[in-house]
């Protein structure tokens, strides 16, 4: 079968696919999810793992070289080990991205499905801190989580979602944590999605990022290192830290041009862009039987070349461009 239906009117082909395996989560983290919770989709709309698997094989089937779960939480779905093995059986490179409270549970079998990096959130080094932004106190469970990782030889990226007067005092902090720990902490800017109360004001931007990394560090000590043409991040290494960080900007610096992901939420639809409201059903024709390659193909053909449409930061700055996006709990990162 040939790829070309994953590649749109820009170039960009598209071989990474995250798929959300559910909209539940065991945190109540405020930039993903409104603090009244959200309305949840009836079970029979969410996919099964046999629609998960053949939708997936379709993706790979088509040129997709790499797949990462996410959620919600995917770690809380009942049949997510056998997920992982299905998905293992592919020709791909699997991943997941979790919040890693019950990653410790699943070591052995991220080992039997080959997963070797892991995306683990967690937003300040501060017990009660991130008992706020969580609406948990599952802090001393994550860390000992991620060194636990480490421990067992799995790559580990830490994502952290800075916020201006919440956890951008905190830059340094993980920096240094890079030190003695073979991890990459990356910086994410604050993205708006529904009900998460995004403004600009919360926003700490690379340059703001690198401005502390440069008042704290010799300039000769910091280092650049490559991007790949597809990376999301500027990466960066203090010289002689075992670690790295980057900075994921995608509101000041976006980097659309190298874009290759494609997203498909829990409940089946697919998300060209994590900021365009509009999203293609997979799922319904699906299970009546039907080809699902021409809607593949179509709503990777509609994808814009920027930010789905939002091409300046004055664009972008207008809520209404995000008002009917989903909450990020049910995009899947």
């Amino acid at each position: 079968m040939t790829g070309d239906i994953l590649t749109d009117t820009f170039g960009r082909k598209h071989n990474y696919l995250r798929i959300s395996l559910t909209e539940r989560c065991n945190l109540r983290c405020t930039y993903c999810m409104p603090a009244e919770g959200i309305q949840l989709s009836p079970k029979d709309h969410i996919m099964t793992y046999e629609e998960i698997y053949t939708i997936a094989k379709e993706f790979v089937d088509r040129g997709v070289t790499k797949i990462r779960l996410t959620g919600g939480e995917p770690l809380v779905r009942k049949d997510a080990a056998l997920i992982m093995e299905k998905l293992a059986s592919l020709p791909v490179s699997l991943t997941l991205t979790t919040n890693g409270v019950i990653v410790d549970k699943f070591i052995d079998h991220f080992k039997k499905c080959g997963i070797k990096t892991l995306n683990v959130s967690l937003d300040s080094l501060n017990a009660q801190k991130n008992k706020d932004i969580t609406r948990r106190s599952y802090f001393e469970k994550v860390y000992q989580n991620i060194l636990l990782l480490v421990k067992e030889g799995f790559y580990v990226k830490v994502n952290c979602v800075l916020m201006k007067g919440f956890n951008d005092n905190e830059i340094i902090d993980f920096v240094t944590i890079t030190k003695d720990l073979p991890i990459q902490v990356r910086f994410i800017e604050f993205m708006p999605f529904d009900g998460n109360r995004w403004n600009m004001d919360k926003l700490v931007s690379l340059e703001e990022v690198l401005s502390q990394v440069n008042s704290n560090f010799k300039a000769e000590n910091i280092i650049k290192l490559k991007d790949a043409v597809n990376d999301t991040t500027k990466s960066y290494q203090i010289k002689n830290h075992k670690g790295t960080f980057a900075i994921i900007s995608s509101v000041t610096n976006p980097f659309c041009d190298g874009c290759n992901r494609i997203r498909l939420t829990a409940n089946g639809q697919i998300k060209n862009c994590l900021f365009s409201s509009k999203e293609s059903d997979l799922l319904t024709p699906l299970r009546e039987g039907k080809p699902i390659h021409t809607i593949i193909q179509q709503a990777i053909k509609s994808k814009l070349k920027i930010r789905n449409g939002m091409d300046t930061l004055d664009k972008f700055k207008e809520s209404d461009a995000h008002l009917n996006n989903r909450s990020m709990i049910t995009i899947g990162g």
